[in-house]
Order: structure tokens, then C-alpha cells, then sequence
């Protein structure tokens, strides 16, 4: 999972404080090209750090996913070069799941 700095955190941060939105507000949001956000948000979705929403399959609306979360609360995982940031995201998506399932 090769996430782009900023950009992709500050799409993460958007979202988990706003809630589903789609490329356009996000662009606006943050300043930045509308087609550049078409592809970090598809990009974003591809890692599971992000989900489509309906109503239609195809629909531009994205939200923030756990993992999505998980990533920006580590992201100082990901500016460690001895840190495997993909492996702490993933252990602590399990460790969330593995919380929530023991509710």
C-alpha cells in the first residue's frame, strides 16, 4: 500500500472528520485537481482504506473504511523507514476486529 504524502492522508482526514463525499467537494475541499482526486480516491479504494457507496454500484460518493482509519491514526508508521507500514495497518485492523468481535 504505497499512499502518497499528503495528499492521501489529507483525503483520509477529510473524509473521517466530513463522512462520504465524492471527488468533486473533496477537490474543492482540499484544493486540489478534480481528476487527480478521481485517482487517489480509486487508488484509496483499491487498498481497502476507502469504499464506494451507493446508491448506484458506480456511484462517486466514497466513505472511510477501518483500514482507512487505521492508516491515518498510524501514519507516523509510514514516514519510519524501518517500519513496514502496510504490516502495522493490517495488524491493527485485525487487533480492531479481533476487539470488536470479543464485544
Amino acid at each position: 500500500m504505497d499512499l502518497v504524502e499528503p495528499t492521501d492522508f489529507e483525503i483520509l482526514s477529510y473524509l473521517a472528520a466530513e463522512g462520504r463525499n465524492n471527488a468533486v467537494n473533496v477537490a474543492v475541499a482540499l484544493d486540489r485537481d478534480r481528476t487527480y482526486m478521481n485517482t487517489r480516491l480509486g487508488t484509496l479504494a483499491r487498498y481497502g482504506c476507502l469504499r464506494r457507496v451507493g446508491p448506484a454500484e458506480n456511484s462517486g460518493l466514497y466513505e472511510i473504511t477501518e483500514k482507512g482509519r487505521v492508516a491515518l491514526e498510524h501514519r507516523e508508521a509510514r514516514r519510519d523507514p524501518e517500519a513496514d507500514f502496510e504490516a502495522v495497518v493490517e495488524e491493527a485492523v485485525v487487533g480492531s476486529a479481533g476487539e470488536r468481535g470479543g464485544e
